[in-house]
């Protein structure tokens, strides 16, 4: 056997014969890097502090959490890797369910492939004969051989594994991050809207004067009660479909959905800053949405088993994602539309501002955050599709049998582009001001401190209530009803908490 020192082949030489100043090197090539991504997102992390962006920072560690659950997923594949290719199966196991159909002369070559590596195995079984990466598959090959099967999964496989997970988390939080910051670009041209609202209301007094506003003349219900599925609610859900296209939030909707949460939720505050509030409970449903959540790792492990030669399960896939954000649109246009017509049904003219009343009652299954997921799911699918087709093209090249045909990889493209697009210039900006529209309110209604002031608060009263029950050796919990309530929402900071409208107008003067 050829090499230098007795170290083997080229690509199989062992630390036992590499240079000191190679791994050295290699060594410190590697820390470096890695320190410096961590001193870098330490010092991001200093700076959304400085700037006061709670919530980005959060976001920041999810990051970080989800790092550190790839560098674990990471250090199971390389430990076990030895274990999983000495699992041994018959090969008729293996010749079902393949992303790629062999040929038979592809089939002969492996056959007479195996046969070399046994003969190798048998004749340089040494202690100083162990091989690395580079040879691991042929004496793994040689092992199952011996008995008359073949691995389970070759080491080769397991590294082609490795680097699409890493490629697949790290394409998902550069898409979500795009998503929201695009998206977010566009909920800031709103602030202009908010603006001049501030401007025209320079007092409560003016804000509540009496006034007639004649309901059908009103740019807002113009535009959802009057045209298209006024009297239909086909042509309805068709004017909502296809409204997200364009124009999917105009001043008119802006200025009555803004005026409706701040009627329903904190009456007594007609100068709350609406544009400020959606873009603090933006940033922290952004936290939610770039990590990684254990059903999206559930549709990995589903894909991966229906990645079949033949089925083009990569094409069909990728109208999921594309055929949610339509629906997902479309309702939230609608959930628009229904506010309209309710005002409209009702009234001809009414006292004052028209003002729409915001409910649950319009969203899926009564839940808003349901939205949230969908949008998440839409996020990490399109990312999957594109890291998918990008890791099969550097990996195994474009001609690979697992890409497809031209006519199946373009339409996946343009579908990804679309979705991308979609979200966030459309899809995000309706999401950030509809779900508003629900009967409850996020705590980001209040400033930082309030929050901290409101969670102390709760806690006190929660202790005293503790041991005014031992005190007095009864169960009963004698407090405000409004005291329960913020005891209740504040008690899990990890969750999306929502203060039902009674008592957030309270805690909104």
């Amino acid at each position: 056997m050829s090499g230098g020192g007795g170290g083997g082949s080229e690509e199989g030489t062992t630390l036992e014969y590499t240079p000191t100043w190679v791994v050295a090197a290699l060594c410190t090539l590697i820390v470096a890097i890695s320190l410096g991504v961590e001193r870098l997102l330490h010092f991001l992390g200093k700076y959304l502090k400085k700037k006061q962006q709670k919530p980005l920072y959060e976001a920041l560690q999810k990051v970080k959490e989800e790092l550190m659950l790839l560098g674990f997923i990471s250090l199971l594949l390389t430990v076990f890797q030895g274990v999983i290719s000495k699992i041994c199966v018959s090969p008729e196991y293996l010749d079902n369910l393949l992303p790629c159909k062999q040929t038979a002369q592809e089939q002969e070559s492996n056959a007479t492939t195996t046969s070399h590596f046994h003969t190798v195995f048998a004749s340089s079984i040494s202690g100083k004969a162990r091989r690395l990466l580079a040879e691991s598959s042929a004496s793994e090959t040689g092992y199952c051989s011996q008995k008359g099967k073949a691995p389970l999964l070759s080491v080769e496989a397991l590294h082609h594994l490795h680097i699409f997970i890493f490629v697949l988390a790290i394409v998902h939080v550069t898409f979500c991050v795009l998503t929201v910051v695009f998206g977010g670009a566009r909920i800031r041209q709103w602030k202009r809207w908010e603006d001049s609202i501030a401007k025209e209301t320079l007092d409560t007094e003016q804000f509540l004067k009496k006034k007639v506003t004649h309901v059908h003349q009103h740019a807002f219900i113009k535009e959802h009660f009057l045209g298209i599925g006024k009297d239909s609610a086909l042509l309805g859900w068709v004017h909502s479909f296809f409204k997200q296209f364009y124009a999917s939030v105009t001043k008119a909707d802006y200025v009555t959905l803004r005026l409706g949460f701040i009627m329903t939720h904190c009456r007594g505050s007609p100068k709350f800053n609406f544009h400020r509030y959606m873009i603090r409970a933006l940033e922290v449903d952004f936290k939610r949405v770039v990590g990684i959540s254990w059903y999206l790792w559930i549709f990995v492990v589903i894909f991966l088993l229906l990645n079949v030669n033949g089925w083009h399960t990569y094409f069909w896939i990728a109208f999921i994602p594309f055929v949610l954000l339509l629906a997902v649109g479309a309702k939230l246009e609608h959930v628009i539309s229904q506010l309209a017509h309710e005002v409209a049904e009702k009234h001809i003219a009414i006292e004052g501002d028209l003002v729409v009343q915001p409910s649950d009652e319009h969203f899926w299954f009564n839940r808003p955050r349901i939205v949230l997921f969908l949008i998440h799911f839409i996020l990490f699918q399109n990312s999957f599709e594109i890291a998918f087709f990008f890791w099969i093209w550097v990996q195994y090249g474009f001609d690979s049998c697992i890409m497809g045909q031209v006519r199946y990889i373009v339409p996946r493209l343009i579908i990804g582009v679309i979705i991308q697009v979609l979200c966030s210039y459309s899809t995000l900006p309706l999401y950030a001001i509809v779900t508003q529209m629900g009967s409850s309110f996020k705590k980001e209604v209040f400033d930082e401190h309030v929050q901290v002031g409101l969670i102390g608060w709760a806690q006190k009263v929660k202790e005293k209530k503790g041991l005014k029950a031992d005190t007095e050796g009864s169960t009963t919990h004698a407090t405000s009803p409004g005291g329960i309530q913020l005891g209740k929402v504040f008690r899990n900071a990890s969750t999306p908490e929502e203060i039902r409208s009674s008592q957030g107008a309270d805690g909104s003067k």
